[in-house]
């Protein structure tokens, strides 16, 4: 599993909620902008002001930015102010239309706004409150904690207050749980236990909080913070502990016992993730057609690494292989930080742009132990660098590099650090709102997929073992496909898996012959797709585009006698920071 910078997710849609026709214009472009600074216009004025106003409702957000000021507040989760964000929202909107752009960042901006901005509100229109064991607010309310500075006195002063706030965040969520289940719209039971389950977790005594009061012991604050520190810890620990209870007293009574969602529902969350509007059976074939090509490719791998091995003979050889195997987290750590720094030794000046400070990733050890892998963009002004985040399950003490030695690629270099550090840096170019504002998991994901194939391209994959590991990974993204739409969308399941509508219990075991992960991380990630529809395929969707992208302006350069320009290519695509696909393959016409 991977996800960008954490930030609070769209709300889920019901059919009716649909983006309107106009949420999209397609102004006429004029000519590319070069690279290099340029001159700030009205259009990045007005995007900036709105970029404001935002972040002014979301002070966690200004937290990731390494933003001073608010650094004990927290957004307003009730129905009031996620009501006040939308009507923000919809008066962007109307002042969209009267905009007229000044050059082609201009057009882009206007068209990425406009789509993503008409979806928020269709989103919140309809009604429902998120609620899942990963981008929801139990999740992201404690995850800013991570990223706030922890080393001097007045840093634990910040996180003492901010723990303090916790549970009026969780209160305001609650409301607006209770809002949203007085409308009919209730999570289905099995994030109702998962997210109680997560709760509890948090609230223990070794729990994912109780760290910030001994951080604060070791750095050896005064006693008064120390106590608030306790204290804060304490005060958010129970309002986990109380959220849990409700939501188990209260809501799961009320909650269905289907997870699907429907083929209408699924749609717009789609769209919101990929910012397109897919052919949902043609996707789910092409989503078919992935997955046995890319199981035949390991099947080849499976021979080079012995031959005549099958690919679960070939990986039970590499598994035993004393040389790809890691012990404890701290093994861990250090060797995937060692391999991103040789990633970007290696890639710098090359095959991508990555001027200082974007040249540094920190590989870090995460205090939850959910499972999956993680990265969180550096601070505005990169005094706090971009991070790889490892939560580990307890139960998971021995880890082998050929599988993970993609992830580390997708999560740092050339995936996720590359492409966010890089919009975090181009202010002299881009907006605000373009820079920070917008985020679009088919872009990121699709972005981080490409980025594994591209290694693989480039020789850096050449090892058998890693080359496995990688088709694994891309494999896993193919089945997601197949799983999320075929069971969200009651599709009918090829006949090797029953051939009838596909359940999620007979999904769960597709997922598990295709999934090369442990049962914990299984059971997180069957619960993540179930209740988070339309995300997961987002990472494939997004590969696709842009391995199309470069296809064609391959065969334009071609088309024109002109070599073609790698590197260049991607500090193009890398310097729009990050936009739905259709705005992206606005932005790449010629």
């Amino acid at each position: 599993m991977s996800s960008s910078t954490p930030a609070t997710p769209p709300e889920p849609a019901t059919p009716e909620a649909t983006q309107p026709e106009s949420a999209t214009p397609e102004p006429a472009a004029p000519e590319p902008a070069r690279p290099g600074p340029r001159t700030s216009t009205a259009v990045d004025a007005f995007a900036e002001d709105y970029f404001e106003r935002l972040l002014a409702l979301a002070p966690e957000e200004a937290t990731v930015l390494g933003r001073p000021g608010v650094e004990t507040e927290y957004a307003d989760y009730s129905p009031a102010g996620r009501e006040e964000v939308a009507q923000l929202q919809r008066e962007t909107l109307a002042q969209l239309a009267g905009m007229t752009p000044e050059d082609r960042i201009d057009a882009v901006t206007l068209h990425a706004m406009a789509e993503r901005i008409g979806l928020d509100v269709a989103l919140h229109e309809s009604g429902r409150t998120e609620l899942n064991n990963l981008a929801s607010a139990p999740q992201t309310v404690r995850m800013v904690l991570e990223l706030m500075p922890a080393q001097s006195e007045q840093d634990f002063v910040h996180i003492a207050g901010r723990l303090h706030n916790l549970p009026a965040a969780l209160e305001g969520y609650w409301a607006s749980l209770v809002n949203s289940a007085q409308a009919g719209q209730v999570p289905a039971q099995r994030q109702v236990h998962a997210v109680a389950e997560q709760c509890r977790s948090y609230a223990l005594p070794e729990g994912a909080l109780a760290g910030y009061a001994l951080s604060g012991r070791q750095a050896q604050v005064s006693s008064a913070t120390q106590e608030a520190l306790a204290a804060g810890t304490h005060a958010a620990q129970q309002a986990y502990l109380r959220l849990a209870e409700r939501l188990e007293s209260e809501l799961l009574p009320q909650a269905p016992a289907a997870d699907a969602v429907g083929t209408e529902a699924y749609r717009l969350h789609s769209q919101f993730f990929t910012g397109t509007m897919l052919d949902l059976e043609e996707t789910y074939r092409w989503g078919l057609e992935e997955l046995a090509r890319l199981v035949a490719a390991q099947e080849v791998v499976a021979h080079q690494i012995s031959p005549g091995a099958s690919v679960e003979e070939a990986k039970a050889i590499l598994d035993a292989d004393p040389a790809r195997q890691l012990s404890g987290t701290a093994a861990l750590q250090e060797w995937m930080q060692r391999l991103s720094d040789e990633a970007l030794a290696a890639l710098k000046d090359v095959h991508f742009d990555i001027p200082a400070p974007m040249d540094v990733l920190e590989c870090m050890i995460a205090p939850t132990q959910d499972g999956g892998v993680y990265y969180t963009g550096p601070s505005d002004d990169f005094s706090r660098p971009g991070r790889m985040w490892w939560s580990v399950p307890e139960d998971d003490e021995h880890f082998t590099t050929w599988t993970e030695t993609t992830t580390v690629y997708h999560e740092g270099v050339p995936g996720h650090h590359l492409q966010i550090a890089t919009a975090t840096l181009v202010k002299d170019r881009l907006n605000s709102w373009r820079r920070h504002g917008s985020f679009v998991s088919g872009f990121a994901e699709g972005w981080a997929l490409y980025a594994e194939q591209l290694m693989a391209e480039l020789g850096f994959l050449a090892d058998p073992g890693d080359l496995m590991g990688m088709y694994d990974m891309q494999r896993m993204r193919a089945a997601r496909v197949v799983f999320d739409i075929g069971v969200h969308c009651g599709f009918e399941a090829p006949p090797e898996w029953g051939g009838q509508t596909w359940t999620p219990e007979q999904g769960k075991e597709f997922l598990r012959a295709h999934l090369p992960i442990s049962s914990a991380q299984l059971d997180f990630e069957f619960t993540r797709y179930l209740g988070w529809p339309g995300q997961a395929p987002s990472y494939k969707v997004g590969q696709r585009v842009f391995e199309e992208l470069r296809a064609e302006c391959e065969a334009a350069a071609r088309e024109a006698g002109e070599p073609f320009d790698l590197r260049a290519f991607h500090t193009e695509l890398l310097g729009l920071g990050m936009i739905g696909l259709d705005t992206l393959r606005f932005a790449m016409r010629p």
